[in-house]
């Protein structure tokens, strides 16, 4: 049991970080459709679309207008980390269709000089949460940043290091801060993400794995997951386009290849820069 719960865990791990990974601030605002994109905007778009030179220096833009703001530095981590993945082929869905799959990955080379920026974006981050939550608890942009940070450093363990126990400890911590983030923002629909895919791939384990993970402060609901995610895809602000990636990757799992394909042909269709939804698409095609 500990193999399949190894794998799970990475699982998990990998496909809600680095969906959630996504997602820069205003979770609860309503920004209108004609609003000019911030710096940030233009960022995340860049990342959807694999140009991570170019979101790296809008990230860098918007850490010049807003020095004391956490997201700036944890969105330039996320770009270090996506850069890695995509280097190094950590994002093709295959990996998740099953426990086989993903078990069997290799252990990767990480890129040294990258991995000491990540930490170093990571560092600045949750140092400039912290003294936001110290003057305001419930600081918003504070509590994004800091469930990004830990899902980004579980994302690290689990896809690189091969360190899925390890992972564990920083999704729990990302799973939490999320709570207290859903707590003083109703409407945070992105946010819903964070524990959607969550119960969505705990709910599927057999019960001796899901009382583990109960006990470590994961919960478990398929169906409940599954709403989250659709609630994150049809309300969601950045992060309605990974809800959708999630809800494939979900319906893969569930040998529901039609919708998957659906959606993915979507996604192609509004970021055409990505190559991996082409690569998935014609993957799904021609699995049996």
């Amino acid at each position: 049991m500990l193999l399949v719960f190894d794998a799970r865990a990475g699982i998990i791990v990998a496909a809600l970080w680095a969906g959630f990974a996504l997602c820069p601030a205003g979770l609860g605002e309503d920004v209108p459709k004609s609003a000019p994109a911030s710096a940030l905007d233009r960022g995340f778009s860049g990342l959807y679309n694999l140009d991570f030179a170019g979101a790296q220096r809008d990230f860098a833009s918007w850490q010049q207008m807003h020095p004391d703001d956490p997201v700036g530095p944890v969105s330039e981590a996320a770009g270090f980390l996506f850069s890695e993945f995509n280097r190094l082929g950590v994002l093709e869905a295959q990996f998740y269709e099953n426990d086989e799959a993903f078990t069997g990955r290799p252990k990767l080379t990480p890129d040294p000089a990258l991995r000491q920026h990540f930490q170093a974006a990571i560092g600045r981050a949750e140092s400039l949460s912290r003294a936001r939550l110290s003057k305001d608890p419930k600081d918003r942009d504070a509590l994004f940043a800091l469930t990004l940070s830990s899902g980004l450093q579980a994302d690290y363990a689990a896809l690189i290091e091969k360190r899925n126990l390890a992972s564990l400890h920083f999704a729990k911590q990302a799973s939490v801060w999320a709570q207290q983030l859903l707590a003083v923002c109703h409407d945070c629909y992105d946010a819903l993400l964070a524990t959607g895919f969550s119960k969505y791939i705990i709910g599927s384990m057999a019960a001796p794995v899901r009382w583990i993970l109960r006990l470590g402060g994961l919960p478990s609901d398929k169906q409940g997951g599954i709403a989250d995610l659709q609630t994150t895809a049809e309300h969601g602000h950045y992060l309605a386009p990974f809800a959708r990636i999630l809800l494939a990757i979900a319906y893969v799992r569930e040998k529901d290849k039609a919708r998957a394909l659906q959606l993915l042909i979507g996604l192609r269709r509004e970021f055409p820069a990505n190559t991996l939804f082409s690569r998935e698409i014609v993957h799904l095609q021609s699995s049996h």
